[in-house]
């Protein structure tokens, strides 16, 4: 989300009588403790300790914070759908308890997963909520017309919930939330897995909805995002951390955030040496510079020290409030990978074209009539890391998956390290390493047995199957889990042996689909760490993501929109062709809609021509 941008700015749209009618959440020494919870990566025994804050009327107040640290468990208990171990909740005067069924009819509730029928239509989805709303005749049709024209939903009526586009499953969703007229609206990371475009008309329609005085909890783990909220409440092991507007956290940032610029040489080493220096707390690969977080205002690290050449400098940036969450966290994790270390070398065939190690050649697919990738084109050369970026339903998915040997094209070829995907996909396959966009390992296996077992699946036997396994447990800290369920993890820890289930056979290809969807920074971040070091091992990494500032870390992008390529290059080369002569700069997210926008734009010039 662009924070410049003055229409999503949620502090336009407090108006004044909304802003000081009071409070409509009170938390008073919020605690709440899971039975046989004890885990330290989730708090403790505690999910909340001593939670206490207000929560306005009429406005937007993020609950933002790591993996574990009681986000969910909060929305929740506000919900009613927990009960508080000790401590006192009140949401618009009721106790979500002992006065749920007054409460109920003024909370709209939108879990974290899709909680609709995905095998229903738009139509009905909305008449069984309509139903459990108790909400009939005249007020039902009224409120559906609203809705459907508030989503911009009435064109898809018969289509199922399931085949619908992440952001239009995420509106269908808010329409249902909001039959009977909530006053208080619940969040839980609602715009996981939805592209820039969609996130900014869903981040619209809820302003509009705080605008006329609705009450807006939402939870996320974008902190671009959390920057666009009235207030935020930080959160942190089940403490919380910060309450207040986030301009006043950012506003203790000022001097701690710089770009390091006209680096010269290998960009990824030059930020492992910036993470250890004593000054630098963060720092992460904006596009062909580096974003470094100081840990004093001012107190740069020596440039001579970081070998980024001799026209390197510094520039000062506007801080954001990722930094800030970061400095509260105490910093991020670090520059070093274990991962890395531990694995060899990428190994490449001798007759490998390094230049060529992932190619598509006119790449299609088309089901039925409609045509989901149309003549791709691109080369990935060893060692590099290539994003597909593109709106819901764009087609990077289809090409992504044809490129793993998951599905055939209808015409053009892929190629990894020049085998043929479509006349020798296993062969092929066998040199990749994949995560899948959503998790994909078996849920209901435990972390060791899903670790057998995949380790399995890529050949791996007897005593070097088991030091496998023995080094992934070791790597990524999984020991405190092995029998535990994997469904059951926490997100970054499902993250962790998903990647370990795709390295145990040290593959010189990583396919990774939307790997960090939901993740908060500091895991990402431990995330990226590893590929960052797997790729000076000379891994070659496909990344296909939603998260703008993650596009940053490719070293080029390819656009997909409608099927086709629009735009690539690397992330700067794309910033370019959508800055505009008056700006300086431009964000990545902003460049994604701009160029979506300029090709739509074009496409109907070029009909309107046709007509005539």
């Amino acid at each position: 989300m662009n924070p410049s941008d003055s229409a999503l700015r949620t502090a336009d749209r407090a108006t004044p009588e909304t802003a000081s009618a009071g409070n409509a959440i009170t938390l008073t020494a919020l605690h709440h403790q899971f039975g046989n919870h004890k885990k330290a990566q989730h708090g403790g025994p505690e999910a909340l300790r001593g939670i206490t804050a207000q929560i306005k009327r009429g406005r937007i107040t993020g609950i933002v914070g790591p993996d574990g640290s009681g986000k969910t468990t909060l929305i929740r208990l506000i919900a009613g759908l927990l009960k508080a171990t000790s401590g006192k909740i009140t949401v618009e005067n009721c106790d979500p308890i002992s006065d749920a069924t007054v409460l109920r009819p003024q909370l709209g509730y939108m879990p974290q997963k899709f909680g609709l029928y995905e095998d229903l239509t738009v139509l009905e989805n909305l008449n069984l909520y309509a139903d459990l709303c108790d909400l009939a005749g005249e007020a039902r049709q009224q409120s559906f017309q609203q809705l459907l024209t508030f989503t911009d939903l009435a064109r898809f009526l018969d289509r199922p919930a399931g085949k619908l586009s992440g952001g239009m499953k995420q509106k269908l969703g808010l329409a249902c939330t909001l039959l009977g007229s909530p006053r208080v609206l619940l969040l839980d990371e609602p715009s996981v897995g939805v592209d820039p475009i969609s996130r900014r008309e869903l981040w619209k329609m809820v302003g509009e909805l705080a605008h006329k005085g609705i009450t807006v909890i939402w939870s996320t783990s974008y902190l671009d995002e959390a920057e666009l909220c009235d207030d935020v409440l930080l959160m942190s092991e089940g403490h919380l951390k910060f309450d207040g507007p986030p301009a006043t956290i950012i506003a203790g940032m000022k001097g701690r955030s710089f770009q390091l610029r006209d680096i010269e040489g290998n960009k990824r080493i030059v930020l492992k040496k910036a993470l250890h220096a004593a000054q630098v707390i963060d720092g992460v690969i904006q596009g062909d510079a580096l974003r470094l977080v100081l840990k004093t205002a001012g107190e740069l690290p020596d440039l001579g020290h970081l070998g980024a050449g001799d026209k390197a400098h510094f520039v000062e940036v506007r801080p954001c409030l990722e930094d800030a969450f970061i400095d509260i966290l105490g910093g991020g994790p670090g520059g070093e990978s274990v991962l890395a270390d531990h694995m060899p070398l990428a190994r490449l065939d001798s007759s490998t074209d390094q230049n060529a190690v992932i190619e598509a050649n006119q790449l299609t697919r088309r089901f039925g009539d409609f045509v989901a990738t149309d003549h791709i084109d691109f080369k990935v050369k060893r060692g590099e890391i290539f994003g597909l970026l593109g709106p819901n339903g764009a087609g990077k998915s289809t090409t992504f998956k044809m490129m793993c040997g998951l599905l055939k094209p209808t015409s053009g070829w892929a190629k990894v390290m020049g085998i043929d995907l479509k006349s020798s996909a296993s062969r092929a396959r066998a040199q990749i390493g994949y995560m899948a966009q959503k998790f994909a390992l078996y849920g209901n296996l435990s972390v060791a047995q899903n670790l057998q077992f995949f380790s399995g699946i890529y050949g791996l036997r007897g005593n070097v199957q088991q030091d496998m396994i023995n080094d992934m447990v070791r790597v990524f800290n999984l020991e405190p889990y092995l029998d535990e369920e994997a469904n059951t993890l926490p997100l970054g820890f499902k993250q962790r042996l998903a990647l370990s289930c795709a390295i145990m056979h040290h593959p010189p290809i990583l396919f990774l689909d939307e790997p960090t969807s939901g993740v908060d920074p500091i895991t990402r971040r431990e995330f990226w760490t590893h590929i960052n070091g797997l790729v000076d091992k000379g891994v070659t990494v496909m990344v296909t993501t939603h998260f703008m500032d993650e596009a940053e870390y490719c070293d080029r992008i390819a656009l997909i929109y409608r099927g086709r390529t629009i735009a690539s290059g690397t992330p700067d080369q794309l910033k370019k062709l959508a800055t505009l002569n008056q700006e300086s700069s431009i964000t990545m997210e902003e460049t994604f809609i701009r160029l979506v926008e300029r090709d739509d734009a074009t496409r109907a010039r070029q009909g309107q021509r046709e007509m005539q």
